[in-house]
């Protein structure tokens, strides 16, 4: 446990749905009478209408979740809309010791509150049978593969027989739970034989879709066609004429599901069959209230308001959208955060989570590898100094930071950070009323994972370029230096020393020297090409050791090496060429070869300016070295220039 109140899970998708969003707030009035804590886990699941979008790694942080920690958990498993969702969470969950609460559906194995919908449904057929005295009923079901439906259609064929009318009424017409089928179902319902006098809807939302339809048609609704819907909405009473309509009542769910949890932890007997039944209202759209128009103009307002709410919102996320597109580094989320975070109410503490793998690396880093059930806050907001922040190991399974706090119950809500299909870590944020945060939040969320992916798309990025410009590098030092020596070659030679002879500034003392080997053809007749190598190494190694004031030394084929020098002197001269023949000389005495190693030297020393070329310097400092080996005499005048 966090603390040593009693905690407890809550599993469920889309809570900022207006259904959801009313129920979060009764289970949080229902614990907080408790002084039980309340941990959220939210997913968003399928995004949009026409062109849905899902993300199988928003589920992937359920893995992580260590269940162990909970007194006992709350599954509400209708809200998961995409195929498989409610199977995966529902094998997480059946992995608890501590006991299990389905709230809107039955699950084997789980204890479970029931809807008595088949009452609800029963008494709005009957009370259009009996009130309004109709005989002519329609049905509008959602899609007949789902079991709410096929409930809600039998419960209607079973009242149309008990009161000896045909079972389908004035026609059945499958619709789909949703705003899509109104059109469609309004003709339906105006082409029978005879006009229906009401229509039963198997939910508000299509309720509402029938009787805009309708309205279109020149159809006045209750006068020439009643129309009930179902499940209560919030837009069932704000949308005109009021619908009627049975409510599942979440006061009741609520107060059943904590109760059912506190007795089954005091181990006192209680009834583990639960079931909520629901509270028919029947209002304007089948006659039984007429629209009052003083109310409906304070309605009217508060619409206004919650639309121009609305924009200020959108301005907001779009705002934020602009902040988090200038976010650069990791440590700049938060105070981005902090600045954007206005537009879907007021919280005490946000938390953003990052997974780390078995090296600590996180979720975001190019290298990141092996995840691990460590995640690290790089996101940390306590307004009230509540909390304890980990430490660089990371937080671990229990999903919420520790507190010292023990008498104040805490309602968290924990959302996946995912993009594409990449799970990051996890986001945690406590609002400070009873009521969850708006949809604006879900918005805020997915654009700081698209934040987070760029983060680590450009760390790809940049290790990427960094692997190319070091094999570059790697690939230019190849190209400017002599395979077998490894001192620069010709090309790298004259790309150093022209570079060196633009630097200079006003003129300037510069050598150029030429040294070729002696006696390299006899080496390769004699003793073989491999010796030969070993000798223009060898030649090349004495060469370099000479390079003690700038010297740039290069092999510029077989066996003739260049040098050249800035800011040279006479004396740096003669001591390059005493150090050359002294080092010579050294090796021939300690050698274990059967030849010598000499060389022929030339050099030339002038002024120049950053105009010289280096290839006329050459020219001269060859001519010398030739002059000097041709001078050669039984080796003798070895260091002439």
């Amino acid at each position: 446990m966090i603390n040593s109140l009693k905690t407890i899970a809550f599993f469920g998708c889309s809570l900022t749905s207006r259904y959801r969003q009313g129920l979060c707030q009764c289970f949080n009035i229902a614990a907080k009478k408790r002084g039980m804590n309340i941990v959220y886990f939210n997913s968003l699941g399928r995004i949009g209408e026409k062109n849905t979008e899902f993300s199988e790694c928003e589920l992937d942080i359920i893995d992580h979740v260590d269940l162990d920690v909970f007194d006992g958990i709350i599954y509400d498993g209708e809200g998961y809309n995409v195929e498989s969702m409610a199977e995966k969470v529902i094998n997480k969950l059946r992995g608890a010791k501590c006991p299990v609460v389905s709230i809107s559906g039955h699950v084997d194995g789980f204890y479970n509150i029931d809807f008595e919908d088949a009452s609800g449904m029963r008494k709005l057929v009957e009370h259009f049978t009996d009130v309004h005295g109709h005989t002519r009923i329609g049905f509008m079901s959602g899609f007949l593969t789902h079991p709410d439906a096929r409930l809600r259609l039998e419960v209607f064929r079973s009242v149309m027989r008990e009161k000896g009318l045909p079972e389908d009424g004035a026609g059945i017409f499958e619709g789909d739970f949703w705003f899509h089928k109104g059109d469609e179902a309004a003709d339906f319902f105006l082409s029978r034989p005879e006009r229906p006098q009401s229509v039963v809807c198997a939910n508000d939302y299509m309720a509402i879709s029938l009787i805009s339809a309708l309205k279109r048609r020149g159809i006045k609704v209750p006068d020439d066609i009643a129309v009930s819907g179902f499940d209560g909405t919030i837009e069932g009473r704000q949308f005109i004429p009021h619908l009627t309509t049975a409510t599942r009542e979440r006061e009741d769910i609520a107060e059943k599901a904590i109760s059912l949890l506190v007795s089954l932890d005091k181990n006192t007997d209680t009834d583990t069959e639960l079931y909520v039944s629901p509270r028919t209202i029947f209002d304007q759209s089948c006659g039984c209230r007429i629209v009052d128009y003083e109310t409906e103009a304070r309605n009217l307002d508060d619409i206004y308001n919650d639309v121009r709410l609305f924009g200020y919102c959108l301005n907001d996320a779009e705002a934020a959208m602009l902040k988090l597109n200038k976010v650069e580094k990791l440590d700049e989320l938060e105070d981005a955060f902090r600045k954007c975070a206005t537009n879907f109410g007021d919280y005490s503490a946000f938390f953003l989570f990052l997974q780390t793998d078995r090296k600590g690396r996180l979720s975001c880093s190019c290298d990141f590898d092996e995840p691990s059930d460590n995640f690290r806050p790089v996101i940390w907001i306590d307004e009230k100094g509540t909390y304890v922040k980990p430490d660089e190991t990371g937080q671990t399974s229990g999903f919420i930071p520790y507190t010292a706090d023990t008498e104040t119950p805490h309602f968290y809500y924990i959302m996946s950070s995912y993009c594409a299909e990449k799970m990051f870590g996890y986001a945690l944020i406590e609002m400070k009323s009873d009521d969850i945060f708006s949809d604006f939040y879900n918005i805020f969320l997915l654009n700081l994972s698209v934040t987070l992916e760029r983060l680590w798309k450009n760390d790809n990025i940049n290790q990427l370029y960094e692997q190319q410009k070091a094999l570059y590098e790697k690939q230019m030092e190849l190209s400017i230096h002599d395979e077998l020596t490894g001192i620069l070659n010709r090309r790298g030679f004259n790309e150093y020393s022209k570079a060196a002879i633009k630097r200079l500034r006003g003129r300037t003392a510069v050598c150029t020297m030429v040294i070729d080997m002696d006696g390299l053809k006899h080496i390769n007749d004699v003793y073989g090409h491999n010796e030969g190598d070993f000798a223009i190494k060898m030649t090349a190694h004495i060469i370099t050791e000479c390079c003690k004031s700038g010297e740039i030394a290069g092999r510029a084929g077989g066996d003739e090496f260049y040098i050249y020098a800035s800011d040279y002197t006479r004396e740096k001269l003669d001591s390059f060429s005493r150090e050359l023949v002294r080092l010579c000389d050294e090796y021939n005495e300690r050698r274990e070869k059967p030849y010598r190693i000499e060389m022929s030297f030339g050099a030339y020393l002038c002024e120049t300016d950053n105009s010289g070329s280096i290839e006329d310097f050459l020219k001269i400092s060859d001519t010398n070295m030739y002059e000097q080996k041709m001078s050669k005499h039984g080796r003798k005048n070895r260091g002439s220039y």
